[in-house]
């Protein structure tokens, strides 16, 4: 390739790919904004494979020269995890075949083995010998998408920080395996079949989760027992049918908050559980509601359409109205429901001052 002012192009390409690949400051920046995008799962884009690898690599791998901690062996119809060499940090898997894990494999990086990525296979429970996962003493993320797995397999490692296990068949998550991880921030087990009582006391213990995200399951309420450290609860697309008094009080950083795609109605909203100060966004559309629940004047962002709503009630917004108390509400969807714009009241416009965007079709 062309150099310019004395620079190899596509060593500098090379080089940055990598770094975008697999840098931890990268990859919390991404996730974070994942996480504030709506209904987006996680989608790993794995490192362009470019120059030759290092010497202390699986043969049916690449270890960058530029990052030798890093073991790239996805995308290679694998069906099994090769044996990893020492010295390894961060391991590719994805994209596979892969149906068991056999004891030994992670021998070598037991206490260095920091990122474990193995979406996209076809592992069960019954074949991930013991002496594999179960010795990983200091890993920090875990991928475990797309795969057959039944229940969650939990490193004993403390360090854990990022746990996914979207689209697999788990039907039970048993409590306390997540008792001690003490640094995770992040669960992310959507598209399963876990039901209330499955996950009962699941998530109890992680004093520093910020983002839970339980949708496509077969809930039938929230998540009993979520850490008050939660900023995001997402649980879209369950069964979903009333919110327990008190239960948001329990969750004072709570900032986001899905429940879109349930079963609610009116009788199963008590008395103002969403007025909370620390919500800014709600999201109830596509549920049974009749009219509008009551909400905290700093609420942002409201989604209520397709519901049954057949009254445009002020008062859900603002009690009363002042200079300096009004609501904050920017974005309000009501379309697909029984209400049109002409429902809104005059005195409207003073209680939502600041609403740049209120959809009734």
């Amino acid at each position: 390739m062309a150099s310019k002012n004395g620079i190899d192009l596509q060593l500098l390409n090379t080089t940055l790919s990598y770094l975008l690949a697999f840098h931890p400051t990268h990859t919390k920046i991404e996730n974070h904004s994942v996480a504030l995008c709506q209904y987006d799962d996680y989608d790993y884009q794995p490192a362009s494979r470019h120059g030759p690898s290092g010497p202390n690599c699986h043969q049916e791998c690449d270890c960058p020269y530029n990052f030798p901690t890093a073991m790239y062996c996805d995308s290679r119809k694998l069906k099994f995890v090769p044996v990893v060499p020492s010295g390894i940090k961060y391991l590719y898997l994805q994209n596979n075949l892969i149906e068991e894990i056999k004891a030994g494999v992670f021998d070598n990086v037991t206490d260095t083995l920091r990122w474990l990525i193995l979406d996209n296979n076809q592992i069960t429970n019954a074949k991930i010998e013991k002496g594999t996962i179960d010795k990983l003493s200091v890993l920090e993320k875990l991928f475990f998408s797309n795969n057959n797995l039944t229940e969650p397999v939990i490193p004993p490692s403390k360090s854990l920080d990022e746990l996914k296990i979207m689209h697999n068949q788990l039907s039970k998550f048993p409590s306390g395996l997540l008792s001690d991880k003490e640094n995770l921030t992040s669960v992310s087990v959507q598209y399963n079949e876990l039901t209330s009582e499955a996950i009962g006391g699941a998530f109890k213990g992680p004093k520093k989760m910020l983002s839970l995200d339980v949708s496509h399951n077969k809930l039938k309420k929230l998540p009993a027992g979520a850490p008050g450290s939660l900023e995001i609860l997402y649980a879209d697309h369950n069964e979903i049918d009333s919110v327990g008094a008190g239960y948001l009080g329990k969750l004072p950083l709570l900032q986001s908050l899905r429940i879109s795609h349930n079963k609610l109605v009116d009788s199963g909203i008590p008395a103002g559980v969403f007025n909370v100060t620390s919500l800014v966004e709600l999201d109830l559309s596509f549920n049974q509601l009749k009219s509008i629940p009551e909400i905290n004047e700093n609420l942002e962002q409201l989604y209520l359409q397709a519901n049954e709503i057949e009254k445009f009630d002020l008062t859900s917004f603002c009690k009363y109205v002042s200079t300096t108390k009004f609501s904050h509400l920017k974005h309000l969807r009501l379309d697909a429901n029984m209400v049109a714009h002409n429902s809104m009241p005059p005195e409207s416009s003073n209680c939502l001052r600041v609403a740049s965007d209120v959809i009734f079709e």
